[in-house]
C-alpha cells in the first residue's frame, strides 16, 4: 500500500507540472492583470485610420499588415500608463511601428502621439538611419540598443512599459530602451513632437507597405494616482494649496505693461507693487486648496520670471466666464465659456488669443462644460507654445507674439499671469518643470 501511495502522489506530481508546464508554454497564456487586444480571428476593438492597399488582415491567429498596405491600426480605446506585450515576426527589410498614447488620426503619429519602431535594424537599405530610427527606438526622439532581434522569420517578444514620462522596451528578454522624457531638452525635438506630452491615448500598429505579423498582443493597465496638490515628477508646485506664497499682484495700469513697469525707479516699483499686493489679498484666497478669484480685483502673477518651461494648469470657470493665462508676461492662452453664444462659441478655449500674424484660434474646441475642472498643458520654448486642453492638441508649434511690442520678438523671460476679466475663477495644480537651455 505504502508503494502504491508513493506511485500515485509521484504521478500526480508529475502530471500537475506536466500541466502547469503546458498552460505557461501555450501561446496568449493568462498572465495577471493582463486582458487581449487581438481576439486572434477579427479585427474587433481596432479602428483603421488612413487605409492603404490591403491595410491589416487577420489569418491563422495572426493579425498582419499586408504587402503594399498598410495605415494607422489604433485600438477603440485609450491608455495611459500600461505594459504591452506582443509578438511580432519580420521579413527582410521589414518596417512597421508601434504608436503610444497616440491620437485617433491618420499621418504621422511620431509626431502627434509617439512612435516605438519595427524594423529589420540589418537590412542594407537602413544602414544610414540616425540611432533613433532603428527597432525598439523612441522614433526620431531616444535611440534603442541594437543585437536583441532574433533572425528574420522567427518570432520576436516584445515588452513595452509606460508609466508617466518612462518608456521601458524589453525585446527577447533584453532591456534596449530606458528613457526618461523629461530629459528631452532639445528645443527641436520638443517643437517637432508635441506627441511627447500626452497623459493617454490609443495603441496602434503603424503600417509602412511591409508585411509584418502580430500576435498574443495583451496589455496590463498600470494604475495611476491623481491628487490635487502633488506634482508629477519632475514638476514643483507654483501654487502650494495654502497661502499665496511666490505671488505678486500684477501692478494697475498703465504698469501692468512690463515696458513701462522697467521705466519705474525702485521706489516707485516697490510702492506700486504694495498697492498691487494689497489689493491681491482682498481678492484673490485660497480656498480648499484651491486659488480662487471674487472678480473684483487685477491679475495674479508669478514673483519669478520664467524662460522655458512646461506648465500645467487646471482652470475653471463660470457660465459666460473669461480668463486667460500670460507667458513670459504676454497675453494669452486665451480661457472663456465657448457656449454663451458669442464669437468665441465656435472655437473654444486654449488659442493664443492676441496673435495678429500668426494663428490666434485652437486646433479644434475641447473645453469641458463650465463648472467642470479643465487641464491646460503648456510647452513654451523660445516664442513657440504647443497647448493641450483636456488631453487635446489646441495648439501646435505656433509663436506667441510680443503684444506689448509687436515690433519686437518676445521677451526671453518673464513672469506667468492669471487674467482677471471681472468674473469668478478658480485655479489649482499648477505645476511649472524648467527646461535648461542649451
Amino acid at each position: 500500500m505504502i508503494r502504491l501511495f508513493r506511485d500515485w502522489k509521484s504521478l500526480c506530481l508529475a502530471l500537475f507540472t506536466v500541466l502547469i508546464f503546458a498552460c505557461a508554454t501555450l501561446p496568449g497564456a493568462r498572465e495577471d492583470g493582463f486582458v487581449s487586444l487581438f481576439d486572434g480571428q477579427s479585427l474587433k476593438g481596432w479602428a483603421l485610420v488612413a487605409p492603404q492597399g490591403g491595410g491589416y488582415g487577420v489569418t491563422n491567429g495572426v493579425l498582419y499588415c499586408a504587402k503594399g498596405g498598410g495605415g494607422n491600426l489604433l485600438t477603440e480605446r485609450e491608455y495611459a500608463d500600461f505594459i504591452l506585450r506582443l509578438e511580432f515576426k519580420l521579413e527582410a527589410g521589414g518596417n512597421n511601428g508601434i504608436a503610444i498614447r497616440s491620437p485617433m488620426e491618420g499621418g504621422s503619429l511620431a509626431y502627434t502621439g509617439m512612435e516605438l519602431q519595427i524594423l529589420d535594424n540589418d537590412a542594407p537599405k537602413y544602414a544610414k538611419l540616425q540611432p533613433a530610427q532603428y527597432h525598439g527606438s523612441v522614433y526620431g526622439i531616444w535611440p534603442a540598443e541594437r543585437g536583441a532581434l532574433r533572425p528574420i522569420g522567427e518570432w520576436n517578444k516584445q515588452e513595452v512599459t509606460v508609466s508617466g514620462r518612462n518608456i521601458r522596451v524589453v525585446l527577447n528578454g533584453r532591456q534596449i530602451l530606458n528613457a526618461n522624457l523629461n530629459a528631452v531638452t532639445d528645443i527641436n525635438t520638443l517643437l517637432k513632437h508635441p506627441g511627447l506630452l500626452r497623459e493617454k491615448g490609443h495603441i496602434g500598429l503603424l503600417g509602412h507597405n511591409d508585411y509584418v505579423e502580430f500576435r498574443n498582443i495583451r496589455i496590463k493597465e498600470l494604475p495611476r494616482a491623481n491628487l490635487n496638490n502633488i506634482p508629477p515628477d519632475g514638476f514643483v508646485r507654483l501654487f502650494n494649496g495654502e497661502n499665496l506664497d511666490g505671488w505678486k499682484g500684477l501692478l494697475a495700469r498703465p504698469n501692468d505693461n512690463p515696458t513701462n513697469r522697467v521705466r519705474l525707479t525702485p521706489a516707485q516699483l516697490a510702492t506700486e507693487q504694495a498697492k498691487a499686493d494689497k489689493r491681491m489679498r482682498a481678492s484673490w484666497k485660497v480656498v480648499k486648496a484651491e486659488l480662487a478669484f471674487d472678480g473684483k480685483g487685477d491679475s495674479l502673477a508669478t514673483a519669478r520670471d520664467y524662460a522655458d518651461y512646461e506648465l500645467l494648469v487646471d482652470w475653471k470657470i463660470e457660465p459666460k466666464g473669461d480668463s486667460g493665462i500670460y507667458l513670459r508676461g504676454n497675453p494669452q492662452v486665451q480661457i472663456w465659456d465657448p457656449r454663451d453664444g458669442g464669437t468665441n462659441a465656435v472655437v473654444g478655449s486654449g488659442g493664443l488669443y492676441n496673435n495678429k500674424v500668426h494663428a490666434s484660434t485652437p486646433l479644434r474646441r475641447a473645453d469641458l462644460l463650465t463648472g467642470e475642472w479643465n487641464r491646460f498643458r503648456i510647452l513654451m520654448l523660445g516664442d513657440r507654445v504647443h497647448i493641450f486642453l483636456n488631453g487635446e492638441l489646441v495648439v501646435n508649434n505656433t509663436p506667441l507674439e510680443n503684444y506689448w511690442q509687436p515690433d519686437q520678438p518676445l521677451p526671453a523671460t518673464g513672469s506667468i499671469e492669471l487674467q482677471n476679466h471681472g468674473n469668478n475663477l478658480w485655479f489649482r495644480n499648477l505645476y511649472i518643470r524648467e527646461i535648461p537651455r542649451d
